[in-house]
């Protein structure tokens, strides 16, 4: 699913930056949202090359770039050296909006930039992979959807909990009901005297 180096599925999870390319904005945002839950961190989004400087200095994360070319050469140099030269950086997920070769051959692309993640893209174009990720996007809603309900429920329970353990709460219990006796053997007249 890539052109070469790492498959798709191990992109999603893994630290590597990358680039993504084909598709909308949205599926490129929809699949670094997916990078970002595998790490359980809040996706950052860099629309502006003003932006750009601040959100890479992050230490980890996951730093979305919608469409590098439209961010300017002398950005996509600063996304460069943030990935030669910081140890410790968030996974940087470069979109580009067309074919990655196609910027590259028009010069919007940085060829330094292309070189140093050319192992790391996930083409959207190619063959089936959108319908993938469309199914595995709508499974990982349902099971987001499963566990906040989950946490809802535990949070009331919780919150009830609370609320009977708080001072001047009143909690009434009331005696159970006696179950009628049933008895097969007779007893004895009330005034009879025992033998």
């Amino acid at each position: 699913m890539t052109l070469s180096g790492y498959r798709e599925e191990e992109l999603v999870c893994n630290r590597a930056s990358l680039i993504i390319h084909g598709g909308t904005e949205e599926e490129r945002r929809s699949w670094a949202q997916e990078a970002a839950r595998s790490f359980d961190v809040e996706l950052v989004e860099v629309r502006q090359a003003a932006d750009l400087a601040n959100a890479l200095r992050q230490c980890n994360g996951v730093v979305f770039i919608p469409d590098a070319v439209k961010l300017g050469r002398e950005a996509q140099g600063l996304i460069l050296r943030c990935l030669q030269m910081q140890e410790e950086r968030p996974k940087v997920v470069v979109g580009v909006s067309g074919a990655a070769d196609a910027a590259l051959s028009r010069g919007t692309l940085r060829e330094d930039l292309h070189y140093r993640l050319h192992q790391a893209q996930v083409d959207l174009q190619k063959e089936g992979l959108r319908d993938l990720l469309r199914r595995r996007w709508a499974l990982q809603a349902e099971q987001l959807a499963v566990k906040a309900a989950a946490a809802r429920a535990a949070e009331e329970k919780a919150r009830a909990a609370a609320e009977a353990r708080r001072p001047g709460t009143v909690t009434r219990t009331f005696p159970k009901a006696r179950k009628p006796v049933s008895s097969t053997r007779k007893s004895a007249p009330r005034n009879a005297s025992p033998r």
